[in-house]
């Protein structure tokens, strides 16, 4: 759409109302009588100015009058397209409604109109910035999907900020992660590796919680000339409070909703011990710790050779199981498994997962959501560690010792 202009009459009316003004401010002078003219400097104003180079494309252009109005801008860049752009009500200043892009020359032309007649045309050539390489980031759950907008999670729900590129400066890209919270609370961002940062709060989630993050990281550079690709934004909100205890000193599972006992449920956990296999040791603890919810599926095929174990191993194995509900990165799930009912209440049989009969299982699957809490208690082997899913394990001293503010 080309830009807006006035029409003549249009600006015809403007300068007669602007000598109208003139007029009634002179109405004192003496009868025949006319008060000296000072002379008008240039009243029109652009931003970036002319032949500036490497600007940001996400830093504000502006054209602006200081006397009268405007009455024609144009933006149009090196292959004649034209940015489209708006007016303040008042006809004194004018910004474009699309943002610019990479690598791009663009031309701004002004004119106004004030009390001595026209002003300017004001012309401004520019060039924004030519990134070596773009990095885009994506706002995720723990478990990789995408935040969906309106969407409700869990009270230990964990932001990752995942970048398709390894970030030299990490400082510079979390100046740019931004969460706010109604009503606030603290948090802090962890980076787990070059391409992973992950936020959460002091505590535990309040049910009702409005969240919004927001990675601002268009036009930044973060790191031997990688600058963001674009901006990205999420918004959700904290759903019921849903905390389940898995204890192995009884082997039971008690889920919690908003502080309320709802079920419990009879499991079987890590059978213990390791095994080496190949030169490799595998453990078969269920690991303590705090765990949240990461994703589920109905049925899912699981495969010990994901982590290394042979399918013809003697604890091999290669199946599909019915309602899983994943807590680790490295497989651990709440799942159905009949062929364990008789060890469920009483012994540890699995390879580290919790079994559950199959009505326990399913409602289980139901009822989770991502970002619901699993603590793991009273288990042996080593606790849970933080890339496995373990956000919450992390003391709040340590978790803010991985910020890179």
């Amino acid at each position: 759409m080309p830009p807006r202009r006035f029409r003549t009459n249009a600006a015809a009316s403007v300068l007669a109302a602007l000598m109208l003004v003139l007029a009634a401010c002179s109405s004192n002078l003496p009868s025949g009588k006319v008060g000296p003219r000072t002379p008008v400097a240039q009243t029109i104003t652009v931003a970036p100015a002319q032949g500036t180079d490497k600007v940001d494309p996400s830093a504000p252009v502006k054209v602006s009058t200081s006397s009268g109005v405007l009455t024609d801008v144009s933006l149009t860049n090196e292959d004649g397209r034209v940015i489209d752009g708006t007016f303040t009500p008042d006809k004194t200043a004018w910004k474009p409604n699309d943002q610019l892009g990479y690598g791009r020359t663009y031309t701004l032309k002004a004119s106004g109109m004030d009390v001595t007649g026209p002003t300017g045309p004001v012309t401004s050539t520019f060039t924004t910035i030519a990134p070596k390489n773009q990095t885009k980031v994506y706002l995720n759950t723990t478990g990789g999907q995408a935040i969906v907008d309106g969407n409700s999670y869990g009270v230990g729900m964990v932001i990752v900020a995942h970048f398709d590129e390894d970030i030299p400066d990490r400082a510079a890209a979390q100046k740019r992660l931004v969460v706010t919270t109604d009503p606030p609370v603290d948090g802090a961002w962890y980076w787990m590796d070059n391409r992973n940062a992950h936020w959460r709060p002091k505590e535990y989630w309040k049910t009702g919680t409005k969240v919004s993050v927001a990675a601002n990281l268009y036009g930044v550079e973060v790191g031997n000339g990688l600058f963001g690709q674009e901006d990205s934004k999420a918004n959700f909100v904290i759903g019921p409070s849903h905390v389940s205890i898995a204890d192995d000193n009884t082997h039971q599972v008690q889920v919690f909703e908003n502080g309320q006992l709802i079920r419990t449920m009879p499991t079987s956990m890590g059978r213990g011990g390791s095994e080496t296999i190949a030169g490799k040791t595998f453990t078969f603890w269920t690991m303590p710790g705090t765990y949240t919810v990461m994703d589920k599926a109905n049925p899912v095929i699981m495969d010990s050779s994901s982590y290394g174990l042979p399918i013809n191993s003697r604890l091999g194995y290669k199946e599909s199981i019915n309602w899983a509900t994943r807590i680790s990165t490295d497989g651990i799930y709440l799942h159905e498994l009949e062929s364990t009912v008789w060890a469920q209440g009483n012994t540890d049989t699995s390879h580290g997962c919790l079994n559950l009969n199959a009505e326990n299982a399913q409602w289980f699957f139901n009822f989770a959501q991502p970002g619901d809490v699993v603590e793991v208690h009273n288990t042996g082997g080593a606790p849970l560690e933080v890339w496995q899913n373990g956000d919450w394990t992390l003391s709040w001293d340590q978790w803010v010792q991985g910020s890179a503010l």
